[in-house]
Parts: structure tokens; C-alpha cells; sequence
């Protein structure tokens, strides 16, 4: 064979047939896995949802649901409403996310941008791991020993906060932290470049950068402990009327309204049990949708 015929022939290629039938099988059988486990998992979701939704809607569609407290009726008396148990829920709520957020992002800066390896960091990262997998009732002893019994001041709704700061500081500071680490180094190096100090390329780069990012897991710890019902067990008495005061008093909310009326065993009893988990539901996806349209306004725009 001479050279000229060895160029000109036609060089064989290497096929690649069965791999990629190997590929292809490999895909599809990954994909019809996840779609199935996605399904799977809207079942029990959709079946959820669908039982609050059948069962609660003919409580909170009474033109008294979200205007009335239970105030002076009976246990099978019909009509009244959750007004006092939605203001309570909501200033539980708010007292422990003006001390949870802030103190949560700090902790979380901390440990991105300031810590390292240095020890105190690995301490306090520790620590928020431990605390992450505390149990609400256990959250809720703390605080009664140490608000009640120690310091000898009265149940309230302010200790009931306490014990949900305790619970929420965690989500807080490992949600926040997983954004701020996303955020691209080339940012932080540019802004130092700059000549900008490390305080505000946090605050006026990283931060933003990361903001809705944070916003949506604030809003998803907030929700959590939106439910938690040990802590109003232990630290507060239900109460059927209105109470503003977070510092003493009995207080209504929605997950001990439901505790409580599971003694009453009437028809109207149960409808209210349903009528509160839906009015929970939807408060705790009106304060995710509120969320979604701030973190989209206070995203940072790419020009």
C-alpha cells in the first residue's frame, strides 16, 4: 500500500453507539425517577391542603371570622371569630423577628466574612448546629426557667417569643449564611481594589447581592415558629378576647386556639379547629408572597 492510498483512504472513527445508548437509558431512567419522587411528594401536599381547605372554609368564610374574638360565647356556640387569635399570633411573631433577624444576619457575617478558621468561629458555628436541632418544648423549659422560676417574672407572650428566638435565630443565621457564600469573591476583591473598607463593601455590596436570597429564608424561618405550639403551652395562657399587652396576660393564637378547642367536642368546636389551620396557612403564604416581591424589588439589577 502506498502512502498516497493510506492519505486517501478513509480513516475509520471510533463509535461511541453503546455509550451513548448507556447515557441515554441513564437520563431517562433519572428523570422518570425524579418525576416520580416529585409526585410522591405533591400527594401527601396536595392531600393536605385540599383537607384544611374542604374543612376550614366554611368557618372563615363568616362574615364574623376575621373581624370577631370568641369572647363570651360557649363551647357550642356558633358564629364568633380569630380576630384576638391572628393579633396574637402576629405580635408573638414580630417581637421575635425584630430580635431574631438582626441578631442572625450579625451571626452570619460574622462567620463568613470575619471568622475563618479561627476558633471562636468554629465555636459559635458549633453552637448554632446545636441549637438548630433543639426541640420547641425544650426551648420553652429554657425560658421558663430562666424568665419564670429564676427571675421570677409572669407568664407572657413576650417569654413565648423568647422561646421562639431560640428557634428561629438558627434558620436565620445558616440561611443567611449560605447566601453570603454564593456571592461571587470577585465582588469583594473588586470593591477592596477600590480602596472600599470591609464594612461597607459588606453592606453595600455583599448584602444586597444576597438579599433576596436572605429575605426568603427570614420568611421561611418566621413560618416555622408561626406554628410552634409548646412554647404557648408552657409560657402563656390562651385567652378568647384581645390582649395587646405582650408583657402580661393571658393571649390568644392560632395554634393554641386550635389545643384548646380540641376539648370542645361540638361541631362548632371543629370548625374552628379547621378554620384556624387555614387562617395559618394563609398567613404564613401572604408573609412568603410579601417576601418573594421584596427580595424581586431589592434585587440588584444587572445593566
Amino acid at each position: 500500500m502506498t502512502v498516497t492510498q493510506t492519505l486517501e483512504s478513509p480513516v475509520k472513527k471510533p463509535t461511541f453507539q453503546g455509550v451513548s445508548g448507556r447515557r441515554k437509558f441513564t437520563d431517562i431512567t433519572a428523570t422518570v425517577l425524579v418525576t416520580a419522587s416529585l409526585l410522591i411528594a405533591l400527594v401527601p401536599l396536595i392531600w393536605v391542603l385540599y383537607t384544611v381547605i374542604s374543612r376550614g372554609i366554611g368557618a372563615i368564610s363568616t362574615g364574623t371570622w376575621f373581624t370577631n374574638s370568641l369572647s363570651g360565647l360557649t363551647a357550642s356556640s356558633s358564629g364568633g371569630g380569630v380576630y384576638h387569635a391572628i393579633i396574637g399570633t402576629l405580635l408573638q411573631g414580630l417581637v421575635c423577628a425584630i430580635i431574631s433577624i438582626p441578631l442572625g444576619l450579625f451571626v452570619a457575617i460574622y462567620l463568613v466574612e470575619y471568622a475563618g478558621k479561627s476558633k471562636l468561629g468554629r465555636i459559635t458555628t458549633f453552637m448554632v448546629d446545636i441549637l438548630s436541632g433543639v426541640p420547641s418544648i425544650v426551648a420553652a423549659l429554657f425560658i421558663y426557667a430562666l424568665w419564670i422560676s429564676t427571675f421570677g417574672l409572669p407568664k407572657s407572650a413576650f417569654a413565648v417569643s423568647l422561646a421562639l428566638v431560640l428557634l428561629m435565630v438558627p434558620v436565620v443565621v445558616r440561611s443567611t449564611e449560605e447566601m453570603l457564600r454564593i456571592v461571587p469573591q470577585d465582588l469583594r476583591e473588586a470593591s477592596y481594589a477600590l480602596g472600599v473598607p470591609k464594612w461597607k463593601t459588606i453592606s453595600s455590596i455583599v448584602l444586597p447581592t444576597a438579599l433576596p436570597g436572605v429575605i426568603t429564608g427570614i420568611m421561611l424561618a418566621l413560618a416555622r415558629v408561626l406554628g410552634e405550639t409548646a412554647p404557648l403551652l408552657i409560657l402563656v395562657g390562651y385567652a378568647p378576647f384581645i390582649n395587646f399587652d405582650i408583657f402580661g396576660g393571658e393571649m390568644g393564637s392560632l395554634p393554641s386556639l386550635m389545643v384548646s378547642e380540641t376539648a370542645n367536642p361540638t361541631q362548632a368546636g371543629t370548625d374552628r379547629i379547621w378554620g384556624a389551620a387555614l387562617t395559618l396557612i394563609l398567613i404564613i403564604a401572604v408573609l412568603n408572597i410579601f417576601a418573594k416581591f421584596i427580595g424581586r424589588f431589592s434585587a440588584v439589577k444587572s445593566k
